[in-house]
């Protein structure tokens, strides 16, 4: 029996975010220490297997609030029926009439939860290449990364952007400019593949139980936003900017130079919301080993630089001494 296995991976903004849902500009990139996959296998009926947070039966309400706090409220399966639904729209759109087989679905994901590394887009995308290599169909990249934003927003009425869609649909080390007027044209932006070997080092540092979820923070802003808040609209026209003068460093070959950036980007973001306490204690943590640092989303993960081996040992024991877990991400090529 042909399975078909695809996988899609989590995605880091290093410098820009969150003003790629206001028109602005971001510098991304995806890594594959995590992990979402799904599976198609053909089948007589059309089938979804749900994963371990799907579950609903439980030993006891204490386990039932465990399970909540670890996935919320929400597992895979809705992410998955939405984006079927979706695939089976833009085919009519498109007057592309896949074949009439069934398949069995299941999903995996190793990504951590709530902690703004687009851990539910990662399943969405996985999904929809998975549709798209069963029934043959092929998506223009800027297209798959819409549909895969439509999923989830205006779908399932999830506050999104498309950075993270954009960044695990080319994978690799992305720019993304969202300028108004070219979304306005063509629908979607100018995005622009950097080489990975740009960047300077960098690590990652996360505890879920700092996750905050996007859906928190996106809604807040776009409301703020929409009210015309002067505060939010420069916050966003800035951190844009910030993006544009990592590009160019890094075009450069001034990598370490985007360090002083990266911390310029935090600073921003907290100037316009309220950082949880435990969120702030990270970026101070990583800060005070010499670290640069910034939210990789959301919250609940930052993303920052380093220059040498002894400033990663200090960042470790000063991020470990607070419960926080450290790694050096592993970047994934462009795709193909």
């Amino acid at each position: 029996m042909n399975i078909i296995i695809t996988r899609s991976y989590p995605r880091a903004a290093l410098v820009g975010n969150p003003s790629d849902g206001y028109f602005g500009k971001t510098l991304a990139f995806v890594f594959s220490n995590f992990h979402a996959e799904v599976s198609l296998t053909e089948s007589e009926r059309l089938e979804i297997l749900p994963n371990d947070r799907d579950k609903l039966v439980f030993a006891s309400m204490a386990q039932l609030v465990g399970d909540i706090q670890a996935y919320g409220y929400y597992g895979g399966v809705r992410l998955l029926k939405a984006a079927i639904k979706r695939f089976h729209e833009y085919c009519l759109s498109q007057a592309i009439a896949p074949d009439n087989r069934n398949f069995t679905l299941g999903y995996g994901t190793t990504i951590p939860q709530r902690l703004g590394l687009a851990g539910s887009s990662a399943i969405v995308t996985a999904c929809l290449r998975g549709l798209m290599q069963f029934y043959g169909v092929s998506i223009p990249k800027p297209q798959l990364a819409n549909l895969i934003l439509s999923v989830e927003k205006d779908e399932l009425l999830i506050g999104a952007g498309l950075q993270d869609r954009v960044a695990q649909v080319y994978q690799g080390l992305v720019y993304m400019d969202f300028d108004k007027t070219l979304m306005e044209r063509q629908g979607y932006g100018n995005y622009v593949g950097l080489d990975i070997r740009l960047l300077p080092n960098l690590y990652l540092a996360y505890r879920n139980d700092l996750a905050e979820g996007s859906e928190t923070t996106h809604n807040d802003l776009r409301e703020r936003y929409g009210r015309g808040d002067a505060d939010v609209a420069n916050a966003m026209a800035e951190c844009a900017d910030l993006a544009v003068q990592a590009k160019a460093l890094l075009e450069a070959g001034r990598g370490p130079e985007i360090a002083g950036l990266v911390d310029r980007n935090f600073d921003v973001r907290k100037r316009i919301l309220k950082i949880s306490g435990g969120n702030l204690r990270m970026v101070e943590a990583a800060r005070s080993a010499g670290a640069s640092a910034n939210f990789t989303g959301s919250g609940g993960a930052i993303i920052g630089t380093y220059t040498d081996d002894a400033m990663y040992r200090r960042l470790d024991a000063a991020l470990s001494a607070i419960g926080i877990k450290v790694l050096k991400p592993d970047l994934v090529g462009a795709a193909g």
